[in-house]
């Protein structure tokens, strides 16, 4: 879910933080890719028939057709990506967010049944979405294809979208590429949505500043942090009856959600009993990630005949299309990498035109005429100042 309706304040409160662009303007970028809310897109978007994409075998395919493909197409617009798994969930998710998806689930397959019976194809196509899971099958499969191609990839210790935040923060990529808005509640100074979308949906990628976002909403890091919890986040229940305006509103005047609590009418608003709020902050401020320093990561040259092996042999995939998109992907490693712009050039003092320069001796000239009238006779100023 990440930050609920928080895309919305940062369109209405600072308009000047989301920038659009295309995927090309990342040449030489390195970019940390949130791998689990991407292998979750690819298996909703790579379909066959309204079903998930399978081999003769009945294995789900869609996670590594979807892979494959964005993978080389990042690389082809001379991109870095680095792909960060999640690890263990927080205690706190698991106790709310996870318990809530179950209930969604639970919800989808009724009405998946229900619309079997009665409903449309595309009310079958609705629910049948929503039951889909990304398992520890589907990321060790993906994490294989990723070796085979050479790209790095990292498992975070818990959330990976603290992991690309963490990495952004110390230098080592970027910008953190997903579509949830909590990397930059976790302090990601760049948020890159829709680079791992279908090229067919031609959604150009948003850049979105955090820098830009906090100015906009005139809020410091800490007060961001305590408006995202009151928003409405993965790890604690929201409080009933509060918008994403109310929230601004509270968090504009009272700060923190210690001051809003003393300050909140509890009958029109009620606080979820032990609303666990400082602990969800202190995750945010300091989440459980692996530092940069001690990360290498780099990106080598693919294992043709291994993703063959992989992709056609045991996944099903035309071997025409794996070559081809192969060699692609050699011709990125081996060729000469464009640098940036600001690789190549650095700002220094601009010289004087012609004409600033002669406007400059005139004046120059003036002023010591100037001196030269105002000195006493029988010596210049200075000298009869050293004489006193």
């Amino acid at each position: 879910m990440g930050i609920k309706d928080l895309s919305k304040l940062v369109a209405e409160h600072a308009p000047g933080a989301i920038r659009e662009s295309e995927m090309k303007n990342y040449f030489g970028r390195k970019v940390a890719i949130d791998a689990s809310m991407a292998l979750y897109q690819f298996m909703i978007a790579v379909r066959q028939e309204g079903d998930l994409l399978t081999n003769d075998a009945g294995e789900v395919t869609s996670h590594l057709l979807g892979l494959f493909h964005r993978t080389i197409r990042i690389i082809d617009n001379g991109i870095k990506p680095i792909w960060v798994f999640d690890g263990k969930p927080p205690e706190l998710k698991a106790g709310v967010a996870l318990t809530k998806r179950k209930e969604r689930r639970d919800e989808a397959k009724e009405d998946l049944e229900e619309a079997k019976e009665v409903g449309t194809a595309e009310e079958v196509d609705k629910f049948t979405r929503r039951l889909v899971k990304i398992t520890r099958e589907h990321n060790d499969e993906a994490k294989k294809l990723l070796r085979l191609m050479g790209v790095p990839y990292m498992e975070a210790p818990s959330e990976a979208e603290a992991q690309c935040a963490a990495l952004v923060k110390e230098g080592k990529v970027f910008a953190t590429a997903t579509e949830d808005m909590d990397a930059l509640t976790f302090g990601s100074s760049v948020l890159l949505r829709h680079m791992t979308f279908s090229e067919a949906k031609k959604m150009p990628i948003q850049e979105i500043h955090l820098p830009k976002v906090l100015q906009g909403f005139g809020m410091t890091q800490d007060e961001f942090i305590d408006l995202c919890i009151l928003l409405g986040c993965d790890y604690c229940e929201s409080i009933r009856g509060i918008g994403p305006k109310k929230a601004f509103e509270l968090i504009k005047k009272h700060s923190t959600l210690e001051e809003v609590l003393k300050n909140l009418d509890k009958k029109r608003y009620p606080v979820p009993e032990d609303w666990p709020y400082q602990q969800v902050r202190q995750l945010f401020q300091q989440p459980d990630v692996q530092s940069g320093r001690d990360l290498t990561f780099k990106w080598e040259q693919p294992d043709e005949e291994g993703l063959v092996q992989y992709l056609v042999q045991e996944k099903g995939f035309a071997e025409d299309r794996v070559r081809k998109n192969c060699q692609k992907l050699k011709k990125n490693k081996t060729g000469p990498v464009q640098g940036r712009m600001e690789d190549f050039f650095k700002v220094i003092p601009s010289e004087p035109t012609s004409s600033a320069k002669a406007d400059k001796k005139a004046e120059t000239a003036k002023q010591l005429a100037n001196s030269k009238r105002k000195a006493p006779a029988g010596g210049s100023a200075s000298k009869k100042t050293k004489g006193k």
